[in-house]
């Protein structure tokens, strides 16, 4: 007798130290019902965390629940603290709380689920007439959630799945840390501008990399034109763009001039002649190149046109007619002269300006 008495005490007392172990192993039962099984992974995901924002989306997400038992409402409560009684996060409300157009998955039936929004510290969903076994992972959205007041505040969540609508009889459980936080405010200001440079040499619209302010036209000579080129490039994000235009002399030397193109036209060996163009392709004589970059803006039609050379003081050669990223533009000068223009060092100084409206 006594060995037996023996057997049963120390059965009763190993099924005593088990029930520890489990309700250990689960503070949350202490808000739950004892008798829910675990859930698995399992997370909560606010749309924001920002504290007592309003219109918030609430998403539970968990693997395959871990009873077969069908499901008809489950209910998240939302809580200060894990231990003792529940006391709702201050400020957090589910009143206005509605279910996401996605039906949930993972809980059996694929439609007829609807929200209870009658309970402020508890997002649920019911359905009363759901008989199949969950099967897979479990996804619910809930939106229009008010959050807690406070930021930087950890609250939690105590997930738990009914076999009745009523959110009675517990079947899984399980349960979620939260937090608000301070929303981060990071301002930029961006002012009006314009950046514009001129040169012979530039790597794409790098300004940084702009170079060169001499056009070495060479030797004129009656049977050939003389040639050569320098760049401009510009971007703005001003609301109406930019206009580049042009001003200073033709070629000059002591009293002698080389006649600018002032009404435009082509190159004419063996006839005084100075202009240039912002052309994509000239081929008479071959000199300049098409714009690059991303920007909108474009040449002056009077300067715009392959093979036509011009130049007027005071002139608008390019431009963009509303913001605009970078552009570089190729200006492709052409000299001729005729048999009797006077010997001399001919030269002429150019000032490009651009000009941006804000």
């Amino acid at each position: 007798m006594t060995t037996a008495h023996n057997r049963i005490t120390k059965l009763k007392a190993a099924k005593i130290i088990l029930f520890a172990a489990v309700v250990g192993a689960f503070p949350l039962l202490n808000i739950t019902k004892a008798d829910a099984a675990q859930l698995g992974s399992r997370s909560v995901t606010l749309s924001s965390s920002v504290g007592d924002a309003t219109g918030v989306s609430y998403t539970l997400a968990t693997s395959a629940l871990p009873t077969a038992t069908a499901v008809k409402s489950v209910e998240i409560k939302f809580c200060t603290s894990l231990t003792g009684a529940c006391v709702m996060p201050a400020g957090f409300s589910a009143l206005s709380s509605t279910l996401d157009a996605s039906q949930p998955t993972g809980l059996g039936a694929a439609s007829g689920w609807t929200v209870s929004a009658a309970t402020q510290g508890s997002l649920r969903i019911l359905n009363a007439a759901n008989s199949t076994a969950p099967s897979g992972s479990v996804s619910i959205r809930w939106n229009g959630v008010h959050n807690p007041t406070a930021s930087d505040t950890t609250f939690y969540g105590v997930i738990t799945t009914y076999s009745d609508s009523g959110w009675v009889s517990p079947i899984d459980a399980g349960s979620v840390a939260l937090s608000t936080a301070t929303q981060i405010q990071v301002a930029l200001k961006v002012d009006e501008t314009l950046t514009f440079c001129t040169g012979t040499s530039i790597t794409g619209q790098d300004c940084s990399t702009i170079s060169g302010n001499q056009v070495n036209l060479g030797s004129g000579s009656v049977s050939a034109t003389a040639t050569g080129t320098s760049v401009i490039a510009a971007s703005t994000n001003g609301n109406t763009g930019y206009s580049v235009s042009v001003s200073g002399n033709t070629l000059t030397s002591g009293g002698n001039t080389i006649t600018a193109l002032q009404s435009g036209g082509a190159s004419a060996k063996g006839s005084k002649q100075f202009g240039f163009n912002l052309a994509d392709a000239n081929t008479t004589p071959a000199v300049g190149s098409a714009k690059s970059g991303a920007g909108t803006a474009t040449a002056a039609v009077n300067y715009g046109i392959n093979n036509t050379f011009r130049f007027k003081t005071d002139e608008v050669v390019a431009s963009a007619s509303g913001p605009t990223n970078g552009n570089t533009f190729t200006v492709g000068y052409i000299a001729n002269i005729d048999g009797i223009t006077p010997v001399g060092a001919y030269t002429s100084s150019l000032t490009y300006t651009a000009t941006s409206n804000f």
